[in-house]
């Protein structure tokens, strides 16, 4: 009977194996992840996720969809019924960077007992609002901050921190230009 190796609440043996087993089979590595939205009302939008494709197959592993509400608020003629969707960007970030920073840490054997992020975004209506072609119209600057308790010292940490940066695919999606596609299909 084996032991599993548990850290910070990941299964470290369960990591590596995943890791050898992508060496071993790059396609394993290619996911697609999907979603539908639908409008409901005014700003009001909610989002269904539950099937992707990965480790080269389809995953059956979530008995029912996951739900995300997008709305505004009453400044920018929503009903605060959930986060915006730049908002939503920050939590998808930090979301990141949180399970990169863990799963790393426990891999590299150091115990995490407390991670917190903060995060702040600066964005001008002009170019949402259409009122200036001179101003984007998504974030100018995103700023995080994070504090962590954790049995390494500060440069290990921080090495650690560095690292997770270079891996995060929200931040590297925030930070590069993806190629976007849009098609309209008239109902």
């Amino acid at each position: 009977m084996s032991t599993q190796t548990f850290m910070n609440g990941v299964n470290v043996d369960q990591l590596v194996d995943t890791i050898n087993h992508v060496k071993e089979q790059p396609e394993l590595a290619k996911f697609k992840f999907r979603a539908t939205n639908e409008w409901v009302d005014g700003g009001h939008s909610r989002t269904t996720i539950q099937s992707f494709y990965g480790a080269g197959e389809e995953d059956t592993t979530r008995s029912g969809p996951f739900v995300m509400e997008g709305d505004e608020p009453p400044v920018l003629m929503g009903e605060n019924r959930a986060p915006n969707a730049v908002e939503s960007v920050l939590h998808a970030l930090a979301s990141c960077i949180s399970v990169g920073f863990i799963y790393n840490a426990s891999a590299q054997d150091i115990k995490v007992e407390e991670l917190e992020m903060k995060m702040e975004g600066d964005i001008d209506l002009h170019g949402f609002l259409g009122l200036s072609d001179q101003v984007r119209p998504g974030y100018e600057n995103i700023r995080l901050t994070y504090r962590v308790k954790a049995d390494a010292p500060k440069e290990k940490l921080t090495e650690l921190c560095d690292y997770v940066q270079k891996t995060s695919p929200v931040l590297d999606i925030i930070n590069n230009p993806v190629p976007v596609s849009i098609e309209m299909e008239k109902k």
